[in-house]
């Protein structure tokens, strides 16, 4: 980063109210201090905002629609996103990928295998050849619509997978910040001692191209991913139907290597798996054993998110996004988690992913596929929230751990 970047992050931290110390909405973690810094390298960053001004978000048109982070609490409330502040303050893009951080992203599917559109025709499956489209990396997504509590975006692309099939599609997604009557409803509460904040992105893909997508050639799905801080008191929870309770293949725990007995538990009932964005690890639910929803508890701070998510009955075909040449590239998986760690002495940053999936797209020209994911981040009084988790997810807080 260069000596003028980092001086304006020490300007973003250092706002003083006249007890000469820092105002809370400028400290690093806060709302507040996320959006003036995102607003400094993003003038047209978007912020949806409730009539109280408690409930908040920020969406940047240039990184396709991403929801960067929200607040429950107003400018001084805790920033649920995870930012990569050194990377959008260098002004560059790096190879690969650009993590930019953000709450809730778009992209795309299948990310390996023979339909996988990270790989150019022809490459192997190595991180040498891996590249996320930009389409869904540094390619702006362009504003079609605003106003104090959505905003709505469009793109048209093309595609080519690693079987060299052409896809031509255009992208509509639209971000929703929820009324907190809305919030409650989703949560299943009435409770009125509860601080939360909830949104939701209707994401859909139209084929605009000529040719039907189809099994032979390869096939898109949506991909929705949700960046969020890590720490040692964080724990991903994913209700699911294990054992003979499901159907089909089981949890896949061995994306980059298999998860470490110590980082992962699991029942019959749930998956419980460390947010701490200590080591590398990823696991994968099938459509047959997934629930539509997610979650994590940090049990320092009493925040419980949860992730609602389309989840069509019946669906079977969801693209396969491991890196290998696959025998059967729709039998993917419709709910993920990830926790970042260092690789070789490097790491992207101290954040975990859940993350949802659309079934396989197989649209017909004109034809459009929709997928919905809601995040709801919840705080108050431990036996309010441990009723919402109970209601929802199944367990109790004190259930939610390793």
């Amino acid at each position: 980063m260069g000596m003028a970047a980092l001086g304006a992050l020490a300007a973003l931290a250092c706002g003083q109210g006249n007890t000469g110390r820092p105002n809370q909405d400028t400290l690093p973690g806060s709302f507040g201090y996320d959006a003036r810094f995102l607003n400094q390298y993003h003038p047209d960053a978007i912020t949806l905002e409730d009539e109280a001004g408690k409930a908040k978000l920020i969406v940047l048109p240039a990184y396709q629609g991403r929801v960067m982070t929200s607040t429950a609490t107003g400018d001084t409330g805790t920033s649920f996103g995870w930012i990569n502040h050194a990377l959008i303050a260098s002004g560059t893009f790096t190879p690969h990928m650009n993590a930019f951080g953000g709450e809730e992203r778009f992209w795309l599917g299948p990310e390996g295998g023979q339909f996988s559109i990270y790989f150019p025709p022809g490459a192997d499956f190595s991180f040498e050849h891996w590249q996320v489209p930009a389409y869904i990396d540094t390619i702006p997504f362009k504003l079609v619509r605003k106003d104090k509590g959505s905003a709505s975006f469009e793109k048209d692309m093309q595609l080519t997978n690693q079987s060299g099939t052409s896809f031509q599609l255009t992208v509509h997604r639209t971000v929703t910040l929820l009324p907190r009557d809305q919030v409650l409803s989703h949560l299943s509460s009435t409770a009125e001692d509860i601080e939360a904040v909830g949104f939701e992105t209707d994401n859909q893909i139209t084929n605009t191209g000529s040719n039907t997508w189809e099994k032979q050639s390869g096939m898109l799905s949506i991909w929705i991913l949700s960046m969020l801080r890590a720490s040692p008191s964080t724990t991903i929870l994913i209700p699911w139907k294990g054992g003979a309770h499901g159907s089909g293949p089981t949890l896949t725990d061995d994306y980059f290597g298999k998860v470490p007995s110590d980082r992962l538990r699991v029942t019959d009932a749930h998956i419980f798996m460390a947010a701490d964005g200590n080591h590398r690890g990823k696991i994968g639910i099938p459509p047959g054993r997934a629930l539509p929803r997610a979650a994590s508890y940090d049990s320092a701070s009493g925040v419980l998110t949860i992730a609602q998510f389309t989840l069509p009955t019946g669906a079977r075909d969801y693209v396969n996004s491991q890196w290998k040449q696959q025998d059967d590239p729709f039998r993917g998986d419709a709910v993920n988690a990830y926790n970042d760690g260092p690789i070789d002495g490097k790491q992207m940053g101290k954040f975990y992913e859940l993350e949802s999936s659309s079934p396989a797209a197989a649209l017909a020209p004109g034809q459009t596929l929709v997928h919905k994911h809601r995040t709801l981040h919840v705080k108050g009084p431990k036996a309010s929230i441990d009723r919402i988790a109970r209601q929802l997810l199944g367990v109790g807080l004190e259930a939610i751990h390793l």
